[in-house]
């Protein structure tokens, strides 16, 4: 059985100082986790950022005025491809590394463990993934909480 997808390209770029944050070989690991057998092939981003531009983002594209822990990009294939043609662009996930910090501290989680949840959230999220409403989010929660109890993490869902 294949673990992840066939071919997996994950740029990871860091807009704050590295220092608590995890590695790059990480959140590959946890894109590929969250991908496993739900898709062939992948290229995505992650991009760390910090409170100013996670907000700017937040605001523009949300129309919420505050950092958020992850946003979401999707791809959008351009005009013009031949029908059936599919490029292995998934989107950009953005994370916000003082929020994810916060948020772990609060929650009393390790703080690792919480990036690790919200990149397969993120990563969920580009695939379609969403949690709009009460049905939705139970069958998000539930395969989040799969593909981290994969990894050997707690249910991100229990509070402390």
């Amino acid at each position: 059985m294949t673990v992840g997808p066939v071919r997996l390209d994950v740029t990871v770029t860091y807009a704050v100082p590295r220092t608590g944050v995890p590695s790059a070989v990480s959140f590959r690991k946890w894109v590929a986790a969250a991908l496993h057998s739900r898709i062939r092939e992948a290229d995505l981003a992650v991009r760390i950022v910090g409170t100013k531009e996670a907000r700017a983002l937040n605001r523009h594209y949300r129309g919420k005025d505050y950092a958020t822990n992850v946003l979401s990009f999707p791809a959008e294939l351009p005009d013009g491809l031949p029908d059936g043609v599919k490029l292995p662009l998934l989107g950009d996930l953005v994370i916000c590394a003082p929020v994810v910090a916060r948020e772990a501290k609060e929650q009393k989680k390790s703080i690792v463990d919480h990036y690790a949840h919200l990149t397969v959230h993120g990563a969920l999220h580009l695939l379609g993934w969403d949690h709009e409403n009460e049905a939705d989010a139970i069958c998000m929660e539930q395969l989040e909480r799969e593909i981290l109890a994969g990894l050997g993490i707690e249910d991100p869902y229990v509070i402390a």
